[in-house]
């Protein structure tokens, strides 16, 4: 058998025995748009739970595009001409494109030319996100995993912000695209290691295809919706990298469909494990470095026996990459294990709240929903079940049970019942009036209105259920008509 993997530009021959018993594995084929630049105009006209984007940009905004850098191999020579078609009544010197950098290097001028054209590059202005500047980034909000987002200070002043990119699987955000963008795109690199950390990435469902329930991905598109204006424009492309379709609007609505399409046709059963995984990492520009190499490994150990091997070519023109922080460290260990150790000792990562759980259970029973609200659809909601299993206790339980959990943990090492009960009033702080707070209720539940049966509650329903929990934490009398 002959096959040729995807290997820099040129890809890669390799020939096996046909006496061997082998499996080709591929993506479902679908075929690229006949006219893409026209089907990415006609998303934008009729986008997902949004108005137009044409409709969306008054003439005096500022307008944000953001770009990926050249790791990704995002068709921007077809999407930005889309993009600019529709907001030609936008001065020019009012558009930026931002390059979603995260902890990456700063793309150089011709790889700029290479992802923008040099139209782009030399008629806009273009910023790539500094994640180690914390002066470039300002403050939006902490999720409620605790982390606190700093994002670029530029885009935040932009009232449009328009996130691009292409979704495929991820190895451990689920599906890319979508809020990532920003978090990891233009966060500060605090924001990006908290995100990355071994307490959301040694998670059960921080893995291929899997976002409800993830917590990685939750942070991310929490935080991301911290941000107002934000309109998402992501394609998905086949292995010769033609755009297949397109997904734009809302945030959550857009990502969501786009994450169902390439889940049926990226996304390839087996029925066994396989002693021998021979992969790539899809060609040139992913296969640039080592570190973006670590993908295609991800997907070879799915399907690999423990004790197999896996074979994946990548060209790897950009080294490790050279001189970045992923290259120091590796070279100061000498083992896996070695490289194991340094990260636990070096990260400041969050005590696991089932320790908290074990060492606190008086205070279980006891604590009433004022320190942390957890509608459906909020991320932590899918661990309170676990939780009250493991554990054998309830959770601040009332006859809207099935509608609301409340619980305060979201613990470090040294997380007390008072340290639950001052974050609670700073929560309340935040939502200092009625309508805040049955807005962030509406914005949790949003997403996931209408499955299983959840709806909204009204707002007489949610304030019932407020002064029932708390009467005395909850008196919005003032402001509620």
């Amino acid at each position: 058998m002959i096959i040729t993997l995807a290997y820099g530009k040129r890809g890669h021959t390799i020939e096996l025995p046909n006496s061997y018993n082998i499996d080709l594995i591929e993506p479902r084929w679908n075929d690229g748009l006949v006219d893409p630049e026209g089907s990415i105009i006609e998303a934008t006209r009729n986008p997902y739970n949004s108005k137009p984007l044409r409709d969306l940009a008054s003439i005096n905004d500022k307008i944000g595009i953001i770009f990926s850098d050249i790791t990704r191999a995002t068709p921007y020579h077809i999407i930005n001409p889309a993009i600019l078609k529709e907001l030609k009544h936008i001065p020019q010197e009012n558009i930026c494109f931002f390059c979603a950098n995260g902890t990456h290097r700063l793309a150089t001028n011709d790889e700029l030319i290479k992802i923008l054209g040099e139209n782009i590059v030399r008629n806009y202005k273009i910023i790539q996100n500094d994640a180690n500047n914390l002066d470039l980034h300002e403050y939006v909000g902490t999720t409620l995993s605790g982390n606190k987002i700093f994002l670029h200070k530029e885009i935040l002043k932009c009232q449009i912000k328009i996130l691009t990119g292409f979704i495929e699987p991820h190895f451990f955000a689920g599906f890319s695209g979508g809020g990532k963008s920003l978090i990891p795109g233009l966060a500060s690199v605090e924001t990006i290691k908290y995100n990355h950390s071994i307490q959301h990435l040694s998670h059960k469902n921080v893995r291929w295809g899997i976002t409800n329930g993830n917590p990685l991905w939750e942070d991310i598109m929490e935080a991301a919706e911290f941000v107002p204006g934000l309109f998402l424009l992501n394609i998905a492309l086949n292995k010769k990298k033609e755009i297949t379709n397109v997904f734009a609007g809302d945030l959550r609505t857009a990502h969501k469909a786009g994450c169902q399409f390439v889940r049926e046709s990226a996304m390839t059963p087996v029925n066994r494990l396989y002693d021998i995984v021979i992969t790539s990492n899809s060609g040139y520009p992913l296969d640039l470095n080592i570190y973006q190499t670590v993908k295609g490994m991800s997907v070879a150990a799915e399907i690999v026996k423990v004790g197999g091997n896996i074979i994946i070519a990548a060209e790897c023109w950009d080294g490790i990459p050279s001189n970045s922080d992923y290259e120091t460290i590796l070279k100061s260990v000498n083992s896996v294990n070695d490289l194991m150790q340094f990260i636990k000792e070096n990260e400041k990562t969050l005590k696991k709240t089932e320790d908290f759980l074990e060492e606190n259970r008086e205070y279980i029973d006891n604590i009433r929903s004022h320190p942390l609200m957890l509608f459906p659809g909020s991320p932590f909601l899918h661990r309170m079940r676990e939780f009250e299993e493991n554990f054998g206790s309830k959770i601040s339980r009332n006859k809207y049970s099935d509608r609301i959990h409340a619980y305060p943990v979201d613990a470090t090492s040294n997380f007390t019942f008072e340290d639950a009960t001052e974050y609670g009033k700073e929560l309340m702080q935040r939502f200092n009036s009625f309508e805040k707070f049955y807005g962030y209720y509406k914005w949790l539940v949003g997403p996931i209105q209408g499955d299983n049966g959840i709806e909204f509650l009204t707002e007489q329903e949610f304030m019932k259920l407020l002064k029932d929990i708390e009467p005395s934490k909850f008196d919005f009398s003032k402001e509620f008509k």
